[in-house]
């Protein structure tokens, strides 16, 4: 692999990584706790963490529970996962929140394949720009007689197939997720 795709091979991971974070969010028709990753709490006068004030389990595969360890913030826990409009049902039992995952309808189902789609557009978006950048890389070192036209041609092809493989493993996770959601 030469020198400017390893100089960039961060933004790649980068935005792969950042993919698998937006999608884990996107619910399927099971119970997950990752439908609550990034939810913040507005807890002792400062926004914390849902994972930091309280423990989640998933007791079955329609339904989350939320056990604050501290029985105060339970309300301030419930405001959060409301206001966060998740699509699921919010129910205080005092000492913990339910979470009730309704069950998804074909059309709900087709609409999330659709935000999921999105994002995945969005990130091959920062792929193709990531590869803009490094072709005009390669291109600034031929014109400065950096590198000779035969390695400018020989980088660029190489670019090319990394970029491709990081497309791939894109539609691979975006599959995976699609499978997930599509699944009764």
């Amino acid at each position: 692999m030469n020198t400017y795709i390893q100089a960039k091979q961060d933004d790649f991971q980068k935005s792969i990584d950042f993919f698998i974070k937006e999608i884990a969010g996107i619910r399927t028709g099971r119970a997950n706790p990752n439908i609550l990753e990034g939810l913040m709490v507005d807890a002792y006068g400062a926004k914390t963490p849902i994972q930091g004030v309280a423990t989640i389990n998933v007791p079955d595969g329609q339904s989350v529970l939320v056990a604050p360890w501290d029985k105060n913030v339970i309300k301030e826990i419930e405001k959060a996962i409301v206001d966060a409009d998740l699509g699921v049902g919010v129910v205080n039992e005092g000492d913990k929140i339910r979470l009730t995952v309704p069950k998804m309808t074909e059309e709900n189902r087709k609409e999330l394949v659709k935000k999921l789609n999105e994002k995945m557009e969005t990130v091959r978006v920062s792929i193709r720009q990531i590869r803009d950048d490094i072709k005009t890389a390669i291109e600034a070192a031929e014109k400065d007689k950096q590198i000779t036209e035969d390695d400018k041609f020989r980088f660029i092809k190489e670019l090319d197939e990394e970029t491709a493989k990081q497309n791939e493993e894109l539609k691979n996770l975006r599959d995976k997720k699609e499978e997930d959601i599509m699944t009764i």
